[in-house]
């Protein structure tokens, strides 16, 4: 099993929390020494192919690959697609590229640990028919809305249906039909013969096997009877030698189940002990987000976003596009910590993780998003003619290693059109009529004056160029400026789109509403912009901090050498903060 990337916390010692307790309370006991395991622990990490991994996913990835990875087990991927109507090839392939992507593999000990829930369908069966046999399960044949209504609630109890007291060769024979097919989809059920009156109603005889006359992706139509999920998942966990079996807290109250089915199959004969055990964390709450597959689904069908790897959604190829790392989620997943109480993250949180991440990496380049023509009236007389200035920059300001950066200036650039005001501010210090101010790594101009058109906008600007006032000769400090702007030289600016995104939902908690009504009208903005000409040939996914406006990546899709395409990922700070 491969280590995640590296980055800047890789050092440090692992937080403490109930789940390496429990841990290392069974290492020391032995409690799986009997094996004879080469792997010391074994977790897994369980997706349904039926959608796209969002970022709820990638805290479960994190949780259970690393503390395989920090007590020399091994974590198993594993598809549980037992429901054949909702389950695509498409998503099986998109979990595998995502987990690849996060930095985690299941290759340990020479053998690949990838496994599917739909590899298990024969022996699923066996362990059903055993415990129809010893009169632990039955065929039930109510109506979906009889067994609902006879289920009871947390007010009264279940009571049994009139197919219980079957004997158990009857309901082998009636399991043997449903196998072959002869009865038609919600004819019947196949149920765990439990307790009817138990106030935990997940063991009020919970399904085990339902008719599903539909094609499987892996088995085709070998089947037409499919396991439920909560008795397979506890199977798989037993036949793949899962130790520590880690889910989120609402899978609590299906832990009674999950440890009956296991307890009787031993019984049976048909598993071995030490049996796997389930434990649970909160899930991952995080504002201005939605992890709802159903909510997501209906975000892309309803074009309120351009498909699941839109960079505005939490699904990890779209957190991916938008330019998030692997390190910086493996950083927020870490900093939210593993307990069994719930709450809300703050998604500045997220975006605090990225910057660390990417603030010793991006290298850096100057941008002008919202362009605005500024003309150096006196260029030709103070460097003559036809002339270009060249200037440079270091790659990155604290890692002098990573060389400089190389750019022109000349007698035409492109200025941030916030940098100029005809009639400024108390305390603004940039560009205004008789104002001087520094082109950051080049030279001090005054403003002389602008052009502007019949409705009053702005269309030029114009200023000065002070000789000897070069940036980093010894006249650069000869007139004192308190502003200080970034530019683009209009001869070698590389036009580009730049795609601005915020947070896809106005509200803190989206979903308790209409999500349309929910939505950030203003969570993509596309600009036509001017980047400095270090950027020509920036890979896909390359990221950088443009100066003054954050960080930003090459599309992953759309980015190309001849229509260059930039996406914002997050600003310098924190603009939603209160």
């Amino acid at each position: 099993m491969a280590a995640p990337h590296d980055d800047n916390t890789s050092n440090k010692p692992a937080a403490s929390n109930f789940l390496r307790s429990v841990i290392e309370r069974d290492l020391e006991a032995g409690a799986y020494a009997a094996r004879h395991d080469p792997a010391a622990i074994r977790t897994r990490f369980p997706p349904e192919p039926n959608g796209y991994l969002h970022i709820g996913h990638a805290k479960s990835i994190w949780l259970n690959f690393s503390l395989a990875q920090e007590y020399g087990g091994v974590c198993h991927l594993r598809f549980d697609d037992t429901n054949p109507e909702k389950e695509e090839q498409e998503y099986v392939d998109g979990i595998v590229e995502a987990v690849k992507w996060l930095g985690w593999d299941w290759q340990a000990h020479g053998k690949s640990h990838l496994f599917y829930a739909s590899n298990y369908f024969d022996f699923m069966y066996r362990a059903a028919e055993a415990l129809v046999s010893a009169g632990l399960a039955y065929v039930d044949e109510q109506t979906p809305e009889q067994m609902r209504a006879n289920r009871g609630d947390f007010s009264r109890p279940g009571v049994d249906s009139p197919f219980r007291s079957r004997s158990p060769e009857e309901n082998v024979a009636r399991l043997r039909e449903m196998r072959e097919g002869q009865h038609p989809d919600g004819a019947m059920v196949l149920r765990a013969k439990i307790d009817m009156a138990s106030p935990n109603i997940n063991l009020r005889d919970p399904a085990l096997y339902r008719i599903k006359h539909a094609t499987h992706h892996n088995t085709g139509d070998t089947w037409c009877i499919y396991p439920m999920y909560t008795f397979a998942h506890p199977i798989e966990d037993a036949l793949e030698h899962i130790t520590h079996s880690i889910c989120t807290l609402e899978f609590e109250d299906q832990r009674p189940f999950y440890d009956w089915l296991l307890d009787n199959l031993a019984k049976l004969g048909l598993l071995e002990a030490p049996l796997p055990k389930q434990y649970e964390f909160a899930r991952l709450n995080l504002t201005y987000v939605i992890t709802s597959k159903r909510k997501l689904r209906q975000l892309v069908e309803e074009g309120h976003v351009t498909g699941w790897d839109d960079p505005r959604m939490p699904t990890l190829v779209g957190l991916r596009r938008r330019g998030y790392t692997p390190e910086a989620l493996k950083l927020f997943c870490e900093r939210s910590g593993v307990s069994k109480a719930g709450g809300w993250i703050d998604y500045s949180n997220l975006d605090i993780a990225l910057r660390d991440d990417l603030d010793p990496k991006a290298a850096r380049a100057m941008a002008v998003l919202d362009p605005l023509k500024l003309r150096l009236t006196n260029w030709d007389e103070v460097i003559g003619a036809g002339q270009t200035l060249p200037c440079d920059a270091p790659v990155h300001p604290a890692q002098p290693e990573r060389g400089r950066r190389a750019f022109s200036l000349g007698p035409e650039v492109w200025i941030e059109r916030e940098d100029f005001q005809a009639v400024p501010p108390k305390g603004y210090h940039r560009l205004s009529p008789g104002a001087v101010v520094r082109l950051k790594y080049g030279y001090v101009v005054r403003c002389t004056g602008h052009t502007a058109d019949a409705d009053g906008t702005v269309t030029e600007v114009q200023a000065e160029l002070i000789p000897d006032t070069r940036s980093g000769t010894p006249g650069a400090d000869s007139v004192k400026t308190k502003g200080v702007i970034s530019w683009v030289g209009a001869h070698d600016a590389l036009a580009a789109e730049v795609r601005l995104y915020d947070r896809l939902f106005a509200v803190p908690h989206p979903g308790e509403g209409e999500l349309a009504a929910e939505l950030n009208p203003d969570s993509k903005r596309v600009v036509q912009a001017y980047l400095e000409p270090s950027l020509r040939g920036a890979a896909p996914e390359s990221r950088f901090q443009f100066e003054r406006h954050g960080y930003f990546v090459a599309d992953l899709q759309d980015h190309s050498a001849e229509q260059p395409v930039f996406n914002k990922v997050t600003g310098l700070k924190d603009t939603w903060a209160k």
